[in-house]
């Protein structure tokens, strides 16, 4: 059960595949963006976004497969967790809605899914945002030596089933508050309702969000070397806003994400960063500014 969410939004239970359904805040009127979460929140992290897109757009916030309020399925093959497995439930959510063709943004892990959204399903995807990742080939290939620390649990939630859970179920609240807390930068950020709410949320989650990590670390890698061999690339516009992650770990955003999309833009870099941006060859859409 929720304790909080977004004002103002109804809520649905969307069947997306067998045994599968997703918790789905639906709002607003208008052309439809899709905002897909990160680790380790649910949907509630786009409450003021998904407000005030909604005075110009439908906005669907799911929790994704695994988190949050949506089902749990246990991890019987390596696929029920991949980022194909649940971008095909951020489809199928979308249809059921009655949207064929929707924008669509995601944050970290919900970045990784809308990824992999737009390379299997480019008819669907009008534009994509993705905010805070890289995509999942190039995130292992850049981490190395002591600088990878700082990912310290990808490679925890790596390791074969039994132990991650066990060690993070016993320290659930420590465990996932210190991501919350290290990356929220002001706390004031998050109120206390809410920051509870991810921990509750998380908490009863461990198993799958350890598999959706691990998955990670198989399919989802297999799933990205065959599209890069095979050439494949984002056809939508492709907006990307990220924190400056190359100057501590000795990559070029820009040159990561120009293998992968035709048309992109990214955010300007903070005070102090240097990473190269180039523009669009063609601006996106407001809606998938977001």
């Amino acid at each position: 059960m929720m304790s909080t969410t977004i004002a103002g939004f109804d809520y649905q239970r969307v069947p997306v595949a067998e045994g599968v359904t997703l918790n789905v805040a639906v709002g607003g009127s208008g052309s439809p963006v899709v905002l897909l979460h990160g680790f380790p929140q649910t949907h509630l992290m786009w409450r003021h976004v998904a407000a005030d897109l909604a005075g110009e757009h439908t906005v669907i916030c799911p929790d994704l497969r695994g988190y949050g309020a949506s089902d749990k399925p246990a991890a019987d093959t390596e696929d029920t967790y991949s980022k194909r497995t649940m971008a095909v439930d951020v489809v199928a959510a979308a249809r059921a809605l009655g949207h064929e063709r929707f924008a669509l943004a995601g944050h970290d892990r919900g970045a990784l899914v809308a990824v992999r959204a737009g390379l299997d399903h480019p008819d669907t995807v009008t534009h994509l945002a993705s905010l805070d990742v890289l995509p999942t080939l190039d995130m292992w290939d850049v981490l190395h030596g002591v600088s990878a620390s700082v990912a310290f649990h990808l490679y925890l939630m790596a390791q074969p089933p039994g132990l991650p859970e066990k060690m993070i179920a016993g320290s659930a609240d420590a465990f996932f508050g210190h991501f919350l807390d290290a990356w929220a930068g002001d706390p004031a950020a998050m109120p206390a309702e809410v920051r509870a709410e991810y921990l509750r949320a998380s908490r009863e989650a461990v198993d799958s969000i350890v598999a959706d990590y691990r998955a990670s670390a198989g399919i989802d890698v297999a799933h990205d070397r065959a599209d890069r061999d095979a050439g494949r690339r984002l056809a939508m516009p492709v907006t990307v806003i990220q924190q400056d992650w190359g100057a501590a770990l000795g990559y070029d955003a820009a040159a990561v994400w120009r293998a992968w999309a035709r048309t992109w833009s990214t955010a300007p870099p903070r005070p102090g960063t240097s990473w190269p941006r180039r523009p669009p060859a063609r601006s996106p859409r407001r809606c998938a500014r977001c």
